[in-house]
């Protein structure tokens, strides 16, 4: 049994979730969007909850009943919160501005980097080394996330580099004499 998958899903208050076939539509204000699970599964929905069960015990279902029940379950949570990732850029010259739908981000290249926000992703600059970005699809907004990261990853010797906010850089000891 998987007791990821068991938990039911609560539906709140001005979300429509409605199941066709083998896809879930989950309605809000901003829109709507479409979540195709299984055949070897069936979603049921009873007073504002979402149940998940596999149709037959078998390797397979146990794999994927707990991962659709996360995925169902963070579309749902991003309809009523935002997912957020917060980004730091450290080091000399380091730093990033918002120019409509462009990030310029400066890292100690030889060229500034254009990058297109994409549909969906809402991105702030509080200041020019912090880069927020946020949006309702979880997957969407951690993807984004390493990407702008990913164009000059932290290094370990003066932890110069773009860095999420919360995560620590091993630092090694440099050269000695």
């Amino acid at each position: 049994m998987s007791r990821t998958g068991n938990m039911p899903i609560e539906i709140p208050d001005g979300i429509d979730v409605t199941l066709s076939d083998s896809n879930v539509i989950v309605k809000d204000k901003s829109g709507e969007k479409n979540f195709k699970f299984s055949k070897d599964l069936t979603i049921s929905i009873e007073d504002k909850k979402i149940l998940i069960k596999p149709k037959q015990l078998n390797k397979k279902t146990r794999m994927i009943w707990g991962t659709t029940r996360s995925l169902l379950n963070s579309i749902i949570a991003g309809c009523v919160n935002d997912y957020k990732k917060i980004l730091k850029l450290v080091g000399t010259g380091y730093k990033a501005n918002l120019q409509g739908k462009i990030l310029k981000i400066s890292a100690g290249y030889s060229h500034d980097i254009d990058y297109q926000i994409p549909e969906g992703i809402n991105i702030k600059c509080q200041d020019p080394n912090t880069v927020e970005v946020s949006g309702q699809n979880k997957t969407q907004v951690g993807q984004v996330a390493a990407d702008i990261r990913s164009y000059r990853t932290p290094e370990p010797y003066k932890g110069k580099g773009i860095k999420y906010e919360n995560e620590h850089i091993h630092r090694k000891e440099g050269k000695k004499k």
